[in-house]
């Protein structure tokens, strides 16, 4: 059944296996997506940057281009979601795909059901927030735009690192373990390993010491997860 949505989503699939991208066009067609295909990596990141999909699926080893450099590139200038779908399985090149910006990481052979279940999930987690804007001190969160401004300086984050912050932010000194963060950042709608969340928590870490120098937010609780520490904000 087709999820009723406002609008039809666009889905780019960078994907050289021909086989491979029909099944998953066919999949996300018949769940009410717009979907365009693209066999070479060269040309994807001046596509994106004139004509943005609503989200990529992107293959890592493509000709004319590595996906995961091509999710670095994307990622200098577009929040776009991006979901890598490769036959790299080790532990090292799915941190490394989410350190450099990628949303969610998919091991071939997969499921197209399951690419299509991980591509809703990613849309309701946009959404969900609807059009709540709260503030702080340091920090203004608008949930439309998916942007947070820190001091007057707009944070480049990530759709997961958006949520990741917004959770810190909105419980100033609650220690949260990694699956807490796992289960309320991805609401348990994919199979992801709780290491996922030290590579976001440095993301997010890194963007937030350009914003605000000298100034430590999120603190690693030893042996449990992170802590947003509320004072540091506010001093």
């Amino acid at each position: 059944m087709v999820e009723a949505q406002e609008k039809r989503e666009r889905i780019l699939i960078v994907e050289d296996e021909r086989r491979i991208a029909e099944i998953l066009t066919d999949y996300l067609r018949q769940n009410g997506f717009d979907v365009e295909h693209q066999d070479r990596g060269d040309k994807i990141v001046e596509m994106v940057r004139r004509q943005p999909p609503s989200l990529i699926l992107l293959d890592v080893m493509l000709p004319g281009g590595d996906g995961l450099e091509i999710c670095r590139e994307i990622r200098k200038f577009s929040a776009v979601p991006i979901i890598i779908v490769s036959a790299r399985i080790d532990e090292l090149d799915r941190l490394l795909g989410l350190e450099l910006g990628a949303d969610d990481y998919i091991c071939k052979p997969f499921s197209p059901r399951e690419v299509v279940a991980r591509v809703k999930a990613v849309f309701r987690r946009s959404r969900a927030t609807g059009a709540m804007e709260s503030e702080t001190k340091l920090f203004k969160i608008d949930d439309d735009q998916g942007r947070i401004t820190v001091n007057g300086i707009v944070l480049d984050l990530t759709p997961t690192e958006f949520r990741l912050l917004k959770l810190f932010v909105s419980k100033p000194g609650r220690v949260f373990s990694r699956n807490q963060l796992l289960e309320l950042c991805y609401q348990q709608e994919q199979l992801v390993f709780d290491r996922v969340i030290d590579s976001h928590v440095k993301n997010v870490r890194k963007k937030l010491a350009k914003a605000l120098p000298g100034q430590e937010l999120i603190h690693a609780v030893y042996g449990v997860g992170y802590r947003y520490e509320a004072k540091a904000a506010n001093e």
